[in-house]
């Protein structure tokens, strides 16, 4: 009886030091966080280790699991007409507000996060039930796109089907059959969507394309992720182990989409070492220079590191890392400023904070009109967290917000 109880104590007391993660005291509801990062490290874990039996790749894994958890099959409600189809042969899940006559209503073409590799535009829960919250509260034709996933597609693939599926959107035949004013067409997405709706919004806005009727007259970006050759920012430095989305795991998304090999990540890591590699023009140090791009509030006491360590080699076998459509933060002045209107969210406890925090600034000074909203209790990831059963209070103003700014800018 004796063993047994103190096995039982055994057992409670590694799963408590398992399950806890200290955090910041002024993120927002920091148990519920806390235990979702449990379970999220519960499955990389799993999946690391079947990767390591040869069982299959981790993320296969981690997709599994995620498929299980959130898959939805599409269906409408009264207010909502919901159907799968496919945008320049890119499969979407289209959400269109029923009735309201011949009128032609606004558009919204959105790109989920997951790292590149994980979750899915059509089949999960939690982005069907964003897109169909925007369907019907702003009377809105939303198009969720379900572009192909890492390991199995790696960059290019993902960004150009986001810019097939953006081309496809935006011609007068797809706008007329779902009734959309070519007048009032967004683009928008969360993390590495956000990094996608970025890089379409670029290329579809430059000169390239101006024969193109249609562009976009908004772009969204929510807590996007713009480049990786500078993982010591300061939010990377203050957020490195932060839930959901750690320093490491974001260096292991990268290579991942870029299908480098998973040996260079101490040398990712290491970064910015990379930026002083030959073939990086000053130019395009200068535009992720955090020093000059972020308010002091944001560079805190923190100083750039790493400048004396890592491998410069990882620049030639990795060429992606400085490829804008991968890395839209690199892009010129010249593109940026050609570039609609734009709304970019950002938390405070979150790697990719400072990612979008620059970019705001550059658009700005490129002259493009930007709306930066930041919530100081923040964490990645939290404005999906607006429904149960991961509900947050920042994930809900969040998600407020960023519909009422969609209401009066499209």
């Amino acid at each position: 009886m004796r063993l047994r109880w103190s096995g039982g104590v055994l057992l409670s007391v590694a799963a408590a030091y398992y399950v806890y993660t200290p955090l910041p005291s002024t993120v927002s509801e920091p148990w519920k966080l806390i235990l979702l990062d449990a379970l999220f490290r519960s499955f990389i874990h799993a999946g690391d280790a079947a990767q390591a039996l040869g069982v299959c790749h981790s993320v296969h894994m981690l997709n599994s699991v995620v498929s299980r958890l959130e898959v939805i099959e599409p269906w409408s409600s009264p207010t909502v007409s919901v159907t799968d189809s496919a945008l320049g042969g890119v499969p979407a899940r289209v959400f269109q507000p029923v009735g309201g006559g011949a009128k032609l209503r606004r558009g919204v073409l959105y790109f989920h996060g997951g790292g590149w590799a994980l979750g899915s535009g059509r089949k999960c829960v939690s982005y069907d039930l964003l897109c169909r919250r925007m369907a019907e509260e702003l009377d809105t034709v939303v198009v969720s796109v379900d572009y192909r996933l890492a390991p199995d597609a790696v960059f290019p693939d993902q960004y150009h089907d986001a810019l097939a599926a953006s081309k496809a959107f935006l011609s007068p035949e797809v706008l007329q059959r779902y009734g959309v004013n070519p007048a009032r067409v967004g683009v928008s997405g969360d993390s590495s969507g956000g990094n996608l709706a970025a890089a379409v919004a670029q290329r579809v806005h430059a000169r390239k394309h101006d024969s193109m009727n249609v562009k976009f007259s908004i772009q969204a970006l929510i807590y996007p992720v713009l480049q990786a050759l500078d993982l010591n920012t300061p939010s990377y430095q203050q957020n490195h182990n932060v839930p959901i989305l750690h320093r490491h795991l974001m260096a292991r998304f990268w290579l991942i989409y870029l299908g480098a090999d998973p040996s260079l990540l101490p040398h990712l890591l290491s970064s910015p070492s990379s930026l002083l590699h030959p073939s990086i023009p000053p130019s395009i140090r200068s535009h992720l220079n955090w020093t000059s791009l972020l308010a002091a509030k944001h560079q805190k006491h923190y100083r750039p590191v790493g400048m004396e360590t890592g491998s410069r080699e990882v620049m030639g076998i990795v060429p992606g890392l400085v490829d804008v459509r991968a890395a839209p933060l690199l892009a010129e002045q010249g593109i940026l400023g050609r570039t609609p209107r734009a709304y970019v969210m950002t938390c405070e406890f979150d790697v990719l904070r400072d990612d979008g925090l620059m970019y705001a600034r550059r658009l700005q000074d490129a002259g493009v009109t930007v709306t930066s909203v930041h919530y100081d209790d923040g964490f990645h990831g939290c404005m999906v967290f607006s429904f149960w059963p991961f509900w947050s209070s920042v994930g809900q103003r969040s998600l407020d917000n960023y519909i009422q700014w969609l209401d009066h800018n499209l």
